[in-house]
This record gives C-alpha cells, structure tokens and sequence, in this order.
C-alpha cells in the first residue's frame, strides 16, 4: 500500500501541471556561421520570468497559455536575440540561428549568458570546458589536450605524469566512463598517456559528472565526461589543422545538401620516429612509435522532425624496437532523433566500440620456427532510446533504457618454439547489461527545484570457454597470499552463470537564496559491472578489462555531496564561485595480493582481494569571467581509503589514487587583438607509495623486502609544475586565406624532476647496501611551437 502511495504522489507531481497547458513552442537553436545545433542555449520568457535551455541536439520546447510573449534567446559567446511571439491553442515551431559575438562586443559576449545560471541551475559537481578555453591552456609540446585539461579541475587528478587516465574523487581510471557521441572509449590517452585520444578540431562539448548524476547516466561508479564531436559544417567549407613539434593535424567540415546535411572528417598522425629514423642504426633502425586517429561524423536533417547522424573514431599507438606492440580503440556510433510533438523528443542511439591491442614478436623474421602473439581485447554493442517530454517550462521528465552487450577476451598468447606452439591465457567472457530509467527535473517554486530519478541496472555473466571458477578459502601462507584457490566448473557456454541487479536512486535538490547565491545538495548510487585489473601504480595498455563474475562483484558506490554556489561582480556573473564537500562510500572494491600476476593467468581471480572504499574531500572553485585577464582558481582536500581484507591488518589505508592537496592556477591575459597569454601552475601531494622497509643479504648483495600486506608506507615528493604560452595572430591564414596564429609554449618552465615513483635497489658501488631512486617521467623543461590555422 506504501509503494501504491508513493507512485501515486510521484505521478501526481509530474501531471500537476499537465491540464492547464495550452500552446507549446518548440524548435532549434543552432550556430549562423556553422548550423552547429547550441548545446544548454538559454530560452527566457521575459514577461513570465521563466525559462528553458536546449537540449544536446540544440531542441528546445516551452508550454505556456495564450497570448503575446518576448522570447530572449541567448547563449554565451553568441549575440542575444529577442522576438515576439503570438500563443494561440496550437502548437507552433520556431528554430532560430543565433550570430557569434564580435571580438569588440567582449562584455556582451558574456552577459548574454543568464547572469544567475551557475546559481539557478539544478546541477552540481559538474564541469563544462568551452572547447575555445581548452585551447588557450598551456600544454605539453603545443599539443591543446582534453583530458590535461580537465586534470585541472576540482576534484580530478592522475597518479603521475605519462600515467593514462584521470581519477575523479578518489576513484580509479576503469571508474569513468568516458562517451564519444555516446559510445564508450576504455582507453583515452595516446602515447602512454602524454596525449588525449580526443582530436580538438573536432570536439563541440565537454561535460564532466563527478556527482549529481542524472538517471540517464550508468555504468561506472565514480563519473562521467561526456564528449560530443562536432556535427559538420553545413553553410561552408570549413578547413582546421595545426603543424607541431610532435604531431600534426587536419579536419575538413563541409555541406553536403546546404542546411540540411554536412560531415567533418578529422586527422592527427605523430611524427617522432620519422624524424628520428635517420639517428636510428643497428637494431632500432626499424623502431616505431607514432600514433594515428581519424574522426568522422554525418548528419542529415531529413525534415523539421527527423535527424540521423553516424559518426566513428579509430585510433592507434604502435610502439616498438625488435618487436610490435600496438593498441587502439574503434568506435562507431549511429543516432536518431525524432520530435514526436512539441513535447516529447527522442534520441535513439546504437554504437559499437572495441578496445584491443597486440603484442608481437618478430622472431619469425630470425629464427622462423619461433614466435609469440599476445592478443586481448573488450567488444561493446548497444541500443539505448532516451526520450524527454517538456511537460511544462518547469517540469521534464526523462525516461528510457539500454541493453549493452559486452565481450571479453581478456588475453590470449600463442607461442612457437622449435616449431612447436603452445596457447595459454584468460578465459574468454560474455556479458549483458540491461538498465531502464526514469527521471525528473521540477521547479516547486521560484527558489526551490529538485531532480530525480530511479535507474535499475541488470547484469548477467557467461563464460564462453564453457568453464568459471570457485574461489575456495585456505590459510594464508608466503606462497598463498591471498587465502584462497580455485575449483574449475565446466558449464554450458549459454549459461548464465552470475546474476546481479541493483537500483540506483539519484536525487540532486536547488535551494535559490537570493538572485546571487544558492545551496545545492545531490546523492546518488551507481554501479559498475566491468573492472580494470592493474596492479601498478599506474595503468598501461596491457592491463586487463574483465567481467563481474560469480567471484567478481559489481562495485557500488554511494555519494553525498552539498555546495554553495554565488556569482557576483559588475555584470551580476564577472565571477563565479563554488565550495563543495562530498562523501563516497564504496562496495566491493579491488586490490591485489602480494606478488598477484595477472598478465595471461588464467587463475587471476584466486589473487584478488576485495573491500570497502571511502572518499571524503572539500572543492573550491572560483572562476573569473571578464576583462583582458580571465582563468579559475581550482582547490581540492581530499581523502581516499580502502578496507580491504588481508591488507594493513584489515585497518583502513590510504589508497593510491589519494592526494591531500591539489590547487590550480589557470590565467589567459588578452594583450591585444594580436598577442595573448597563458599560464597554469599546478601543485599536488604526492601519492602513497609502497616501499620496502627491511633486506636480508646474501652472498653480498642486498635484497629488499616489503612487510607483506603493506599499502602506502611513504609518499613520493609533492608534483608541482609552471607551464606558460603565448599566442600570436597572424593577419593572413595559410597560403594568404583564413586565419592562422602562432602558438609558443614551455611546460615545466623551471625545469622541476617531478616524481612518478620512488623504488629500492642495491646500491651500485655497495651492494650490500639499499638505496632509494625517485624516476622522473619528464625531468626538464620542454619549449614548443605550433601552427594552426583555419580557413
């Protein structure tokens, strides 16, 4: 009878305000000069007071009564538009273009955006980047990269320079979910990690969830970055690219019917071992490293109604000196929209995407009876409807589902010797995932709104080697560590051998205390069903993706979180501001008993220990909009810890992707139209390491030994780092057309050796002494020069 109720009262809220509609207005807004639908463009009704933004597609929808209202439309950077508009008892459409703001209408460009948007909105721990900012960010080797550039925000750190990846709130890389145009990517870097597999020219949208995340929104247990590539030009031909010390690049955007179908196809190819090839003899005359991505995307808007789009990426990193090495990931993504009515939207989307990579020897080429192949690989394919209905301007609801296939095949080796071959590695796994959601955004009052929403995820594990395993519990002993051994099962390969559901409730409330200022508050429960096996400091391309099994548990996290958020200044927004704090207790988390091997072990599972996890921390964030000089200050306090059993005597530890302190300043100073300025520092504490605290000595030579179960006994030295740019506009673009400019940069400008890790050996003029050796990944200061240009 309670959950009869509690239908009843949700239902009511939603419909509460469905009778007294009368007209509803929908429609488009996109960009004039590119036909780039806006993403979040803000619809304001100035005589009621209320409002709406766009959606991802630029769609829009308002439901008022009739009558004669001035519609503001407004989006930043983008000249503001106000029209007239005649309600009648008939839904009407409206898509409109909103012009670019010229250079000299700087403050415009800024108060066209709601002066109270970072304080009214319903989100919180989110970050947007304009992708015009990322690329005024200082950067390694010239090269603007995505992923850096996020690291610089609250809340979002690496363990060390070159590792892949980004960990969001104490969580690990394989805890972020990483979309391009919805379909996920499992490894983001190039070039283990220096780079991004995000190529700029062809980026649109940055968002980043770290909390507060909507119901549409699943799979992975601490965040989101949601990445949507560029649509295709479809007034003009467009063309982009850049010529660096390490890479360059080339997108090329143009119509294909005028305002009704475009593409972009975008290219990046590194050049290191081309330069390099002529210094290179003996056995590296041969060597590659370089890493190549191409993006493309097409749409056709069919009619006011209908919309497809199809875009893909593949990418690659080969690496190798005496043997191959390579890794890449393909995605292809296939979308739909569909405008019912003015009120209820749809975004249909199927993708596939494959993440893989080889290791090859060429002793074929020498000692032709001998080889060795190591493959590994993980297959997503995906259908996932989500629509939205505009009940009213204050009220949306959001609802759909997904069913997500994935196949793992976490490594398999075949090796020759002397002609004979022998195969070995980790059972191949199928699994499916099916989630459904509902959600809703609502404005109570003026000063009050809240979002909520239920997901419901559902997860079945197949083995298709036809056999899975059974954790058994033994003593521990110096050659068990862990505790326990496996029983082999055999099973029918269309068996479900594990089953697992979990709800996931999401709530996120607005509590407006002045047209300045307001309180937030969000929780949320997420799970994730797949999991990254590394038991370095640091993932690396090898490292496995593999299933929740019946050893295996999905991991659970959930996260409270209250902010206060106020904008003040001239303009109403000439500064933003934010202080959050969060707490995030997770369920089943994973770490490795000594000694673990996972690389090709079949019997991986019988080293894994499982525990509790717990993240707590403060972000302040403040930002400033205006004036020649703009940037944000960024300030994180944070702790990460695990409980896991056999580990630090069952006692809570401090995990490896904790840092206490991380602040950034990121500072843009425009000169004039022709010079500008950039400039970031960057502090972090250093992470927990674990090193050996005892020797024995045999024969004269000393070896180190760690206390088994011993987690972050010391921290690498504190990272910090000044990296500066200037940005010179040329009159004239490449071959006298367009536009083009000259980017000069140094990163690491006073030539810090910071820390990736410290580790013991025996020291080299006594042995049988210990001493300590810090490795620095990038140990000097790196000048760069890059062209870009547009035209």
């Amino acid at each position: 009878m309670k959950f009869r109720y509690l239908i009843s009262i949700i239902l009511g809220l939603l419909c509460s305000t469905l009778y007294a509609q009368k007209a509803t207005l929908s429609g488009y807004i996109k960009d004039s000069s590119n036909g780039e639908g806006l993403i979040g463009a803000n619809v304001y009704v100035k005589e009621l007071k209320v409002g709406n933004q766009s959606n991802t597609y630029g769609f829009y929808s308002l439901t008022l009564a009739p009558g004669e209202y001035t519609l503001v439309f407004s989006y930043t950077g983008y000249e503001r538009v106000e029209k007239k508009i005649q309600f009648s008892n008939q839904a009407q459409q409206f898509s409109i273009e909103l012009k670019p703001a010229d250079s000299e209408l700087a403050e415009v460009r800024v108060t066209a955006k709601a002066v109270d948007e970072n304080v009214k909105s319903i989100e919180m721990s989110v970050n947007k980047i304009d992708i015009k900012t990322i690329k005024r960010i200082p950067a390694l080797l010239g090269e603007v990269d995505l992923v850096r550039a996020i690291q610089l925000l609250p809340g979002v750190s690496t363990v060390g320079e070159g590792a892949s990846g980004f960990n969001v709130r104490g969580g690990g890389v394989d805890q972020n979910l990483v979309l391009m145009d919805d379909a996920p990517v499992y490894n983001s870097s190039h070039l283990f990690g220096f780079f991004s597999v995000f190529n700029p020219d062809a980026v649109k949208d940055v968002k980043l969830f770290k909390g507060g995340i909507p119901a549409q929104y699943g799979g992975r247990v601490s965040s989101i970055l949601d990445v949507k590539m560029k649509e295709g030009n479809t007034k003009k031909l467009e063309i982009n690219g850049g010529i660096g010390v390490i890479f360059s690049r080339l997108s090329v955007e143009a119509p294909l019917i005028k305002d009704k179908a475009s593409f972009i196809v975008a290219a990046r190819r590194s050049y290191i071992d081309i330069l390099a090839k002529p210094f290179l003899t003996g056995n590296n005359a041969n060597a590659q490293f370089n890493f190549y991505d191409l993006t493309a995307k097409v749409n056709y808007n069919i009619n006011s109604k209908n919309t497809v789009f199809l875009s893909g990426y593949f990418g690659r990193d080969v690496f190798g000196t005496g043997f191959g090495f390579n890794w890449g990931n393909g995605t292809l993504s296939a979308r739909w929209n569909h405008v019912f009515s003015n009120k209820l939207f749809l975004n249909a989307t199927s993708f596939y995407s494959n993440y893989d990579y080889l290791l090859d020897s060429d002793l074929e080429n020498k000692r032709p009876n001998d080889s060795f192949r190591w493959t590994s690989n993980i297959v997503n394919l995906s259908f996932k409807p989500d629509f939205t209905y505009y009940i009213t301007p204050d009220n949306t609801l959001t609802f759909g589902g997904q069913i997500l296939s994935y196949e793992f095949k976490p490594g398999k080796a075949v090796a020759s010797s002397i002609g004979e071959k022998r195969e070995f590695g980790q059972a191949n796994k199928r699994g499916l995932e099916t989630s459904f959601y509902v959600g809703n955004e609502l404005k109570f009052s003026p000063d009050f709104s809240a979002q909520y929403g239920l997901r419901y995820s559902h997860y079945d594990y197949q083995s298709l080697d036809g056999e899975y395993y059974n954790r058994i519990p033994v003593p521990m002993s110096a050659q068990n560590p862990s505790g326990y051994v496996l029983q082999i099962n055999k099973v029918n390969p269309d068996q479900v051998i594990a089953s697992y559901g979990n709800f996931e409730p999401r709530l996120a409330l607005n509590w407006t205390l002045n047209e300045a200022s307001s309180l937030k508050a969000s929780f949320n429960r997420l799970s994730q069903y797949v999991h990254l096996m590394s038991n370095t400091a640091a993932s690396t391309p090898l490292d496995v993706w593999t299933s929740s099994t019946n050893n295996i548990k999905p991991q659970i996290a959930d996260q409270v979180a209250l902010g206060f958020f106020k904008n003040y200044g001239e303009n109403g927004n000439d500064y933003e501001a934010s202080v959050e704090v969060y707490y995030k207790k997770m369920q089943n988390q994973i770490d490795y008993a000594d000694r673990a091997n996972l690389f090709l072990n079949p019997y991986f599972e019988k080293d894994l220990l499982f525990g509790d996890g717990r993240a707590y921390g403060l972000e302040v964030f403040v930002k400033k909009n205006v004036g020649k000089l703009t940037g944000w200050v960024s300030y994180t306090l944070a702790r990460t810890e695990r409980k896991i059993d056999g580990i630090n005597n069952n006692e809570w530890y401090t995990s490896r992707y904790d840092r206490t302190h991380t602040l950034n300043l990121i500072g843009q100073y425009a000169l004039n139209e022709k010079w500008s300025f950039g400039a970031n520092f960057a502090y972090i504490t250093g992470v927990p390491y674990s090193i050996p605290v005892q020797k024995y000595v045999y024969e004269g030579i000393a070896y180190p030994q760690t206390i088994p179960g011993t987690r972050g006994n010391i921290r690498v030295p504190d990272y910090h780092r000044l990296d500066i740019s200037a940005t010179k506009k040329n009159k004239k673009g490449l071959f006298g057309k367009g536009s083009s400019e000259w980017v000069f940069s140094v990163y690491n400008l006073y030539n810090r050796k910071n820390p990736f890790s410290v580790y013991t050996r025996p020291n080299e003029t006594n042995s049988a002494q210990t001493e300590a050796v810090q490795l620095s990944i990038i140990g000097s200061f790196v000048p760069a020069v890059t062209y870009n240009f547009s035209f």
